[in-house]
C-alpha cells in the first residue's frame, strides 16, 4: 500500500544543509495500524507528511496506493490524495465558516463522492454529535472538534488514513475516548491506518510501530501482544 525507498529530505538553512530524513525504507501494507514513533525533532511529522504527499523527498521514491507519487507534480499527487487518503490532525482544521455537517461533507463532495450529506450524517452520528450538525467550530470543545475531524476524514471513504498527534490538543479523558473511536472505525472501514505520536499507550494501540532517531529508522517492530481498548467514559 506504501512503500518508501532509499528517502531523504534536507532543506536549506542559513547554516547549510540540514538533514532531517536519511535513507529511510519501509513498507506498510493494506489493512496495517501503524504507529511512526521517536522523540521530538526525530522527523516523524516530515515522514508522514512524504508519505501522504503533502511534500516530496529531496532523494528516494515513494509510491502511494500502487502510484510512485515521487514522479508527479503537485495536482496529481493532491488526486492521489483526494482518491486514496484521509487527514486526522493535532490542529483539528476545520473551516469556522460551516458547520460540522458542512466541514465532514466538504472533502466528499470536493471528491465526487455520491450522497455525501447522508454520509456525513453516518459518520457524525457514529462518533455521537448527531445533536452538532449545526454547529460551528467556535461551539464545539476540543474534543468535538476532534471528532467532528475524524467524521470528516471517514466520510471520504479513504483507504488509507493519516493521523499526525490526533490527541496532542486533547486532556487525556477526552484523548482516550478520541483514540478509541479512530481505532473502532479503522477496524470496521478495513483503512491503512498510519499515525504520528509521542504517546506510548497510543502507539501499542497500533499492530506496528517504526522508531526514528535523528531522521533514521532506528525499530521497525510488530506490537505483541495486542493492546486491548483503553477503557474510557462515554
Amino acid at each position: 500500500m506504501i512503500t518508501a525507498q532509499a528517502v531523504e529530505k534536507s532543506v536549506e538553512t542559513s547554516e547549510g544543509s540540514l538533514c532531517i530524513l536519511n535513507a529511510i525504507n519501509c513498507q506498510i501494507n493494506a489493512g496495517e495500524s501503524v504507529a511512526i514513533v521517536g522523540s521530538s525533532g526525530s522527523g516523524k511529522s516530515t515522514l508522514l507528511g512524504l508519505l501522504a504527499g503533502l511534500d516530496v523527498p529531496s532523494k528516494g521514491s515513494i509510491i502511494l496506493g500502487g502510484t510512485e507519487i515521487t514522479a508527479l507534480n503537485e495536482d496529481q499527487r493532491a488526486q492521489v490524495r483526494a482518491d486514496l487518503v484521509g487527514f486526522v490532525f493535532q490542529s483539528f482544521q476545520l473551516l469556522p465558516s460551516l458547520t460540522a455537517l458542512e466541514n465532514v461533507m466538504l472533502p466528499a463532495e470536493l471528491n465526487g463522492v455520491a450522497g455525501a450529506r447522508q454520509l456525513a450524517e453516518k459518520y457524525l452520528q457514529r462518533v455521537g454529535l448527531d445533536h452538532r450538525y449545526h454547529h460551528y467550530p467556535r461551539q464545539l470543545s476540543g474534543g468535538e472538534q476532534q471528532r467532528v475531524a475524524i467524521a470528516r476524514a471517514f466520510a471520504s471513504q479513504p483507504k488509507i488514513l493519516f493521523a499526525d498527534e490526533p490527541t496532542g490538543n486533547l486532556d487525556t479523558t477526552t484523548g482516550a475516548h478520541v483514540i478509541d473511536l479512530l481505532f473502532d472505525l479503522n477496524r470496521e472501514e478495513g483503512a491503512t491506518l498510519v499515525l504520528v505520536t509521542h504517546e506510548q499507550r497510543l502507539a501499542e494501540r497500533c499492530q506496528r510501530s517504526i522508531t526514528l532517531d535523528a531522521g533514521e529508522i532506528v525499530a521497525d517492530s510488530l506490537q505483541s501482544p495486542a493492546v486491548p481498548p483503553i477503557q474510557t467514559e462515554a
